[in-house]
């Protein structure tokens, strides 16, 4: 690892960066895809007496797998180019 921090605080700059972004794609994908009932989720969602559960779990779900997902390519990104 580097020494110096300047270095280590651009990088979590970065990934920080690229975590908000796929939190933000999970959230927009989520509420797309509930927006546009596919596969009956909206339905799901208002029959339910415990529709804010599914809710918390499905975006939390989405969050994580966007959010890994954009943290996993910023990592890719970060190597050196010869």
């Amino acid at each position: 690892m580097t020494k110096d921090p300047s270095d280590a605080q651009k990088l979590v700059r970065f990934m920080l960066g690229h975590m908000l972004a796929g939190l933000f794609a999970g959230l927009v994908f989520g509420g797309a895809l509930i927006a546009t009932n596919i596969a009956n989720l909206r339905t799901l969602l208002f029959a339910s007496p415990d529709g804010w559960l599914f809710a918390i779990l499905f975006f939390m779900g989405l969050c994580v797998t966007f959010g890994s997902l954009a943290m996993g390519v910023a990592i890719m990104l970060s190597g050196k180019r010869d």
